[in-house]
């Protein structure tokens, strides 16, 4: 045996040896590995799992409300739902057996499970809006497994971000991270309720950043296991700190497929500290609608290389109108920021107090030229909620539990009908059958509908004591539904 095998037997005998003790052999040197990874020189997750995750909460939303048939259940492959059956677990959002009738109205129903994460010691709870909409009663589960109402003091829809306030003190809360910060490739972690299974932790790394998936919020993208239930919970970097809220998923089938999304947590923040402070987010608009800018477009018009955000057309009156911004110009910075792109205008503008008067730089006609603005205030989502209730033709509920109004022109143009009525109002039997708000009907018991008038004439003249059937258009697909009355 010559001397190099010798020393290779000898080096190999002494790296088994380390191993075995948990060390790492780096030549003739002996090395402690860092704490905070495992031996394979994966990261360990253990340590930040077991630090935040008494932070992280259950939301659980009940509502006062008719049921709405099967609208708002998720879809779960055979293999989920035996895996829900084995373990006895409960099966969530999913419509009741056939033949089991819903509970009574205004009695409390389960509406849905999500996740949320502690912001303060004094009980401010951080989640998405979508998680508590449409929501009448909210309820917080810690980790020591009391359940405590909460109190919404306030949701962005746009942003998707709410706060929620539960009456408690000296709580676990989690600490906030630098967005900037984060790299692309880095390991991240998510504790939530996926399928109401809670405090379950999933890892991956950061796909890449500021993906255009959201009106004002350039998002996180990752890989880390995201599914119902998980939505509010925190993506965590690993230094034990909360990143981003975890919001979306990319899925053809309604559950995990690789892709996921997180809110920064920089602009959630803002968001929660509007919410706190008024209750509202209030955000800036200039009024123009706006596209990229292509590299060839870039190329003709002298701009170099393809950035800015093209104006292609300015609302009459608005605020850029006032400021001289015309059709065609490419707006390029915007009170000093550069517009890198489209997408970043309205996150820019939307930052800017409402009424601050702002400079802004467009590319027109081979030069640039500064302009002044008076930034004005985007209409809120409750404001508008109400103006839509307004106008929206109203509804009285037959005995068939449907109210319907009539289309409009422009409806009957966009959805290529002749006839039909959109469904305003569906409980007790139609919501059961499965009819909900916006479906079109078509014809009933082969009858076409052309009016809602015409329709309350047709359901006036029914026998209350038989099934219905109903040929209900549902985005581009149509299907019959029979609504049987209660027994």
């Amino acid at each position: 045996m010559n001397h190099l095998h010798t020393t290779v037997i000898a080096a190999t005998r002494r790296g088994f040896a380390a191993a075995l003790a948990g060390l790492v052999v780096v030549g003739a040197a002996v090395l402690v590995p860092p704490a905070a990874r495992a031996q394979g020189g994966l990261p360990e997750f253990a340590d930040l799992a077991e630090r935040v995750g008494p932070a992280v909460v259950n939301i659980r939303t009940t509502e006062r409300r008719s049921a709405r048939g099967n609208g708002g259940s998720f879809e779960i492959d055979e293999d989920m739902l035996e895996f829900f059956r084995r373990f006895g677990l409960p099966i969530p959002n999913q419509p009741a057996p056939r033949g089991q009738r819903p509970q009574p109205d205004g009695e409390p129903q389960q509406r849905g499970v999500g996740s949320g994460f502690i912001f303060s010691a004094d009980g401010y709870v951080m989640t998405n809006a979508h998680v508590i909409e449409g929501a009448d009663e909210v309820f917080v589960t810690l980790t020591d497994k009391r359940e405590l109402k909460a109190r919404v003091i306030g949701s962005d829809r746009r942003s998707d971000v709410a706060l929620v306030k539960i009456e408690a003190s000296g709580l676990p809360a989690v600490r906030i991270g630098d967005v900037n910060k984060l790299r692309v490739g880095e390991w991240v972690i998510a504790i939530g309720s996926p399928f109401g299974l809670e405090n379950t932790v999933t890892a991956g790394i950061v796909s890449a950043k500021a993906r255009d998936t959201g009106e004002f919020l350039p998002l996180i993208q990752t890989d880390v296991a995201i599914n119902p239930g998980n939505s509010g919970g925190p993506l965590i970097n690993m230094r034990g700190e909360v990143v981003g809220i975890n919001s979306q998923i990319y899925s053809r089938s309604g559950g995990y497929m690789g892709i996921s999304f997180a809110i920064p947590i920089d602009e959630a923040a803002r968001v929660a500290e509007q919410l706190k402070t008024t209750g509202r987010v209030s955000r800036g608009r200039i009024g123009v609608s706006i596209d990229q800018v292509t590299k060839e477009v870039a190329e003709s018009i002298g701009l170099g290389k393809a950035g800015g955000a093209l104006v292609r057309s300015v609302e009459a009156g608005g605020p850029a109108e006032k400021a001289g911004v015309e059709p065609g110009d490419i707006i390029t910075k915007f009170d000093g920021k550069a517009v890198e792109k489209s997408g970043d205008l309205p996150r820019i503008v939307g930052a800017v107090k409402p009424g601050s008067k702002v400079s802004l730089q467009v590319f027109r006609r081979g030069g640039t030229k500064d302009l002044s603005v008076t930034v004005a205030e985007v209409e809120p989502d409750k404001a508008r909620r109400t103006a839509e209730a307004e106008t929206k033709p109203q509804a009285t509920a037959t005995t068939l539990g449907i109210g319907v109004s009539d289309l409009s022109d422009a409806q009957k143009r966009e959805l290529k009908l002749k006839n039909g009525v959109r469904v305003e109002v569906a409980d007790g039997a139609a919501a059961r059958a499965g009819l909900r708000e916006g479906d079109v009907i078509l014809s009933i018991d082969n009858t076409e509908i052309s009016s809602a008038k015409q329709f309350e004439s047709v359901v006036g003249k029914l026998d209350k004591s038989r099934a219905v059937t109903a040929l209900v258009r549902r985005g581009d697909s149509v299907n019959f539904l029979i609504i049987r009355p209660a027994r």
